[in-house]
């Protein structure tokens, strides 16, 4: 069957999006399309080229016998601002209020596109290239962390709070969690190789007890841990327990007010316009507040 260029285009662009981090031959789309490889290659170049211009992420070739095409999810600057903004305006939202200074946040930790735009976020200011899994803590870091696992073209491995006897032996240890209360987690042997590098994703982080337990569990494993993400961190006097990780917003709760704004330190390099310098501001008032 002979395919339109339109349609060989559209195809190209769909199993590529879906497949981020996966290397296709040439001759995989020359099987599949049955055309030739000059005909794929001007293909190639035409979706590389719209990719670029419309900022969706990195078309790249690999030469070689066991080269081909494999695209990169990249957010631009623009749609990070995009979408933290529209995140932070939810999250402010006083209807959110829970007794305790709690936020029900539930909604949009397990809204499928809020996960799948934070995942390609953290696989865009993420070093992965070395990486061989994902690991995040359950539950609700599940979602954001598949989704980052699928940007990342990586396996997700799963900490528990309790131990499955269907999962074989298991490794646990302490930490302390963000209640302050002493918990267990626990990851069966078989969940990593050896001497594998991490990356760890979680919703949210207070004092980061619940990361530096994980990071403690990797070391016991032999893995290192070489990124860490965290979806929402909370903005305290108190230094946090662990170091050089990305957090893509920073909330407090002072009363009955709810303060939420992009964590501008994270994209600080790349972000240079006034726009972002008044979020930088923003948030360093919310600094000040608490202090």
């Amino acid at each position: 069957m002979k395919f339109k260029r339109t349609e060989r285009i559209g195809a190209i662009v769909k199993i590529l999006s879906d497949n981020p981090n996966r290397t296709y031959t040439l001759g995989y789309f020359t099987d599949k399309f049955n055309a030739a490889k000059s005909t794929i290659s001007e293909d190639l170049l035409v979706v590389k080229s719209v990719f670029e211009k419309l900022q969706l992420g990195k078309v790249i070739t690999i030469s070689g016998a066991a080269g081909g095409v494999k695209y990169i999810p990249k957010t631009s600057v623009e749609e990070n601002n995009q979408v933290l903004m529209e995140l932070c305006d939810k999250i402010r939202d006083e209807s959110r209020l829970l007794s305790g200074g709690f936020l029900y946040l539930i909604d949009l930790i397990y809204d499928p596109t809020i996960a799948a735009k934070v995942g390609k976020i953290f696989a865009s200011n993420i070093d992965y290239e070395d990486a061989n899994y994902v690991v995040t803590m359950e539950t609700k870091g599940i979602p954001m962390a598949v989704m980052t696992a699928k940007a990342m073209n990586l396996p997700l491995v799963i900490i528990r709070k309790d131990t499955k006897v269907s999962e074989g032996p298991t490794l646990s240890t302490t930490y302390l969690s963000g209640n302050m209360q002493v918990e267990t987690m626990s990851l069966p042997r078989r969940a990593l190789k050896p001497n594998s590098k991490v990356i760890i994703i979680d919703d949210f982080m207070r004092g980061g007890g619940t990361i530096k337990g994980m990071m403690e569990l990797m070391t016991e494993f032999g893995a290192e841990v070489i990124g860490t993400g965290v979806f929402i961190s909370k903005v305290t006097k108190e230094k946090k327990l662990v170091d050089n990780y990305i957090s893509l917003v920073q909330l407090d709760v002072i009363g009955d007010k709810i303060i939420a704004e992009p964590n501008v330190k994270t994209f600080r390099d790349e972000y240079n316009n006034d726009e972002i310098a008044a979020y930088s501001l923003a948030a360093e008032n919310m600094i000040n507040e608490i202090e």
